[in-house]
């Protein structure tokens, strides 16, 4: 059997195989962020193709956090039992699912969420409307959001929660130095960038107890002039992993890192996949945790060798679900052909529609 479906766990998490499905933007959501039937019957359709571990797409913690329209929101108690009827769908299925918890900060869409934008510094070139910045109190009153977000995710029957530091979100923001320029007790040295992120993750411990599966998406770097680099990436891991995170989904990139953002494009060859596997390779070395290895991931076979090879753990994915929700199924039974999706990032057009995302080329192909 291929090491690729050996059973294994995170944190007494049993998972059935060693593929993820990667948090996105669905845009399947109701207005409030509520889940809708469109929104579990795709997560569904993923537990039944055979994804071992589903990481919803990532929900908003506050109002105040939102990025996106049609984006699940985990910001109000009344949202719990459907947060709790998307676990159940999952877990018939056998598959486990984790909610991301995510603050846009920076990047909040002020139209969605009627104030202004947050950020953690004043810092120009990003935006044509200004940002308020936050003081020490706004930064608790965040992490306590975190915090009551982890709970309603728990009470909600998820197997765990994934704390959103990639990408460019709030918690990225406070680890760049392009974003983060605060010469308080949260900005300057690595470890004050860091102590924001490490006061959620340490908030959200003591909420949800040492026995639920608490995990990070975090970038290797931003690629950005002057942002996050891999050395710091790798002290940050390191405070994680003695602090008890239970898993590192390791990322890379921003919104506004131009081609080298999270969703590249042009995946064609092999070469091209998996472009954040040697990061990943230095933080396996260094760090002795779950390591979740996302971005550009196609191939079984490559897959399987990265496993084999320690540069990772579990192989994470995204855009391959949109396109063949049953990938994983496929690659079980024995067809093992590399992922359909062409990397072209058409499948957002619909979402920022309202008609939800889904393969654009696979139905003019239909």
């Amino acid at each position: 059997m291929s090491v690729m479906f050996e059973n294994t766990e995170i944190n007494k998490m049993q998972l059935t195989n060693r593929f993820v499905r990667s948090a996105t933007w669905e845009g399947m959501a109701a207005e409030d962020g509520s889940c809708t039937p469109k929104l579990m019957e795709l997560v569904t359709r993923l537990a039944e193709g055979g994804v071992g571990l589903i990481i919803t797409s990532h929900a908003y913690i506050r109002q105040d956090g939102q990025a996106g329209p049609w984006q699940l929101g985990i910001y109000k108690d009344e949202l719990i039992n459907g947060l709790r009827e998307m676990a159940s769908a999952v877990h018939r299925h056998g598959s486990r699912i984790v909610v991301q918890l995510a603050h846009a900060g920076f990047f909040a869409n002020a139209k969605l969420t009627g104030q202004m934008p947050m950020a953690l510094s004043q810092v120009k070139g990003f935006a044509k409307s200004p940002r308020r910045e936050m003081t020490a109190e706004d930064i608790q009153g965040i992490m306590e959001s975190f915090c009551q977000a982890a709970r309603r995710a728990k009470e909600a029957g998820s197997d765990g929660v994934q704390i959103h530091a990639a990408h460019g979100y709030l918690l990225s923001q406070s680890l760049s130095p392009v974003f983060n320029k605060r010469s308080d007790a949260y900005g300057g040295s690595v470890e004050n960038r860091a102590r924001f992120l490490l006061e959620v993750f340490h908030g959200v411990r003591a909420t949800v107890g040492p026995d639920f599966p608490v995990l990070i998406k975090m970038n290797c770097q931003d690629f950005l002039e002057g942002g996050l680099t891999l050395d710091d990436s790798l002290k940050i891991g390191t405070m994680l992993v003695e602090g008890g995170i239970d898993a590192i989904e390791l990322s890379g990139g921003t919104f506004v890192s131009g081609k080298l953002n999270p969703s590249r494009g042009g995946i064609k060859t092999e070469d091209k996949e998996a472009y954040f596997r040697e990061a990943a390779k230095l933080f396996k070395e260094n760090l002795n945790v779950p390591l979740i290895l996302v971005g550009g991931n196609r191939s079984f076979q490559l897959a399987e060798q990265l496993v084999n090879e320690e540069y990772a753990d579990y192989i994470s994915m995204s855009r391959p679900f949109i396109r063949e929700p049953d990938l994983i199924k496929r690659w079980e039974s024995g067809d093992l052909r590399k992922a359909e999706c062409l990397s072209d990032n058409q499948c957002f057009g619909p979402a920022m529609a309202g008609e939800g995302i889904y393969c654009v080329t696979e139905k003019k192909q239909v």
